[in-house]
């Protein structure tokens, strides 16, 4: 696969590139500087050639984030075969273009100046400057109007050999990592795959975009996304922002990492638990820093959590440490296999023969007399596994009932650790009876 970064100064259209050329909206855009902090990699299929292409922060921002930044930028353009140095011309060339360009004069790469916001051919008189530069003819591109891209591109593929790999047939496993800001994700993710990919820092909310890694392990593929953490009432617009990207990238993802603070337990984490079990999705709970837990207050911390996170009680847990990587293979290992199961179909005679046993353990509700009759059982869904039963009165299924249901099929058809939903179907003459009414 080859690889391109996108660099530039603050507020240049970066992430708008970035977005256009991989055809969705995976960088958060603002009209202000400092959005991307993180380098943020998509993939991208251009005539015959998967490109991974990394949108970096902003570079000589002035402000405290700017070394952290270029460290991501020079990591993003190691083994890069070409590097977009996007630029906007209509504000003129300033000081911080300047220390950009000579920067990637001293790295030696094939650099490609994409003039941004040239809407039409009347704003190229913009351009001239931008000659100056030393890095040839730069090219009029408008990422909010799609105008110049095939260009850019081809230009890109005059620095790249012919791509023969073949795009892998399996979809990685896309796991998002949720929690309140601070309690590390970014450190777990950095400490799986052995990099630095994500900027940490003591200050909350320095996560503001969700961020993609791929990673391998044990022959499996993986996208890592760490999102921004979610606060109970966010302090600034891009703060909301971010939590609608961290929901957005959940509801793409495959599973949850759910990230608490040992330490730190409160009605905040019952909210993200609210959030990862409305998705579907299978969550792990993650306790990240229980190296920092006393002894003494281990079995306390255990009943806090399993009092507040008591609806999802069938979800695994593992304890973690990033600082010394504690816990942090069992976390990919659990992922494959609550991913397997979350895709798993049960055949119908096996259901049925488990509906009856299910009837013989637990006594179905009454209500005065009548009671509930379950006839026939079939899977409907996968992901979640998804479960249709077919009885004489929806009206009569309580919740414990619905509960005991949903903790046999977990358990009986290994499906431990799966969020599991039911639908009820009535069949018979009640729903003759009910239909009759409704007519009238």
């Amino acid at each position: 696969m080859q690889k391109v970064a996108i660099v530039g100064r603050p507020n240049v259209g970066k992430s708008s590139l970035f977005n256009r050329l991989i055809g969705r909206r995976e960088a958060v855009v603002a009209d202000f500087p400092g959005v991307t902090r993180d380098a943020k990699e998509g993939l991208m299929l251009y005539h015959n050639h998967r490109i991974s292409l990394i949108d970096t922060g902003g570079l000589w921002s002035g402000d405290e984030w700017e070394e952290a930044i270029r460290q991501k930028a020079e990591w993003a353009m190691e083994g890069a075969q070409a590097i977009i140095f996007v630029l906007d011309p209509r504000e003129g060339l300033s000081a911080a273009d300047y220390e950009v360009a000579d920067w990637l004069r001293r790295l030696n790469k094939p650099v490609i100046i994409a003039a941004n916001k040239i809407d039409s051919p009347k704003h190229e008189v913009y351009m001239a400057e931008l000659w100056g530069l030393g890095f040839g003819e730069p090219l009029p591109i408008s990422a909010e109007h799609a105008r110049g891209l095939d260009d850019l591109m081809d230009r890109v593929l005059t620095h790249m050999p012919e791509d023969t790999e073949d795009v892998p047939e399996i979809a990685p496993i896309r796991i998002s990592l949720i929690g309140r800001p601070n309690v590390g994700k970014s450190s777990l993710l950095n400490a799986i795959t052995q990099t630095d990919r994500a900027i940490v820092a003591d200050q909350p909310g320095t996560t503001r975009d969700s961020l993609d890694v791929e990673w391998d392990y044990g022959g499996q593929r993986f996208v890592l996304v760490d999102t921004a953490g979610i606060r109970k009432k966010p302090d600034t617009a891009i703060e909301d922002y971010a939590i609608q990207r961290s929901q957005a990238a959940i509801e793409r993802s495959d599973l949850i990492w759910l990230v608490l603070n040992a330490g730190e337990l409160g009605d905040h984490e019952l909210k993200l638990a609210n959030l990862a079990y409305d998705s579907g999705k299978p969550v792990i709970v993650v306790v990240n820093k229980w190296d920092l837990v006393p002894d003494e207050d281990l079995k306390r911390v255990e009943k806090d959590l399993n009092q507040k996170l008591n609806h999802i009680s069938y979800a695994p847990r593992v304890y973690t440490s990033a600082i010394n990587e504690y816990g942090i293979h069992d976390m990919l290992a659990e992922a494959m296999k609550l991913h397997e199961k979350w895709q798993s179909r049960i055949p119908t005679s096996e259901l049925n023969r488990w509906l009856e046993v299910w009837q013989m353990r637990q006594a179905v509700p009454n209500f005065h007399g009548k009671k509930l009759k379950m006839y026939f059982m079939t899977q409907v869904e996968t992901a979640p596994p998804t479960f249709a039963i077919f009885c004489n009165r929806a009206d009569f299924v309580t919740r414990a009932y619905e509960g005991f249901l949903q903790n046999r099929i977990r358990e009986d058809l290994q499906l431990a650790g799966i969020p599991v939903r039911l639908k009820w179907k009535e069949k018979g003459p009640y729903k003759r009876e009910k239909k009759n009414e409704t007519d009238e």
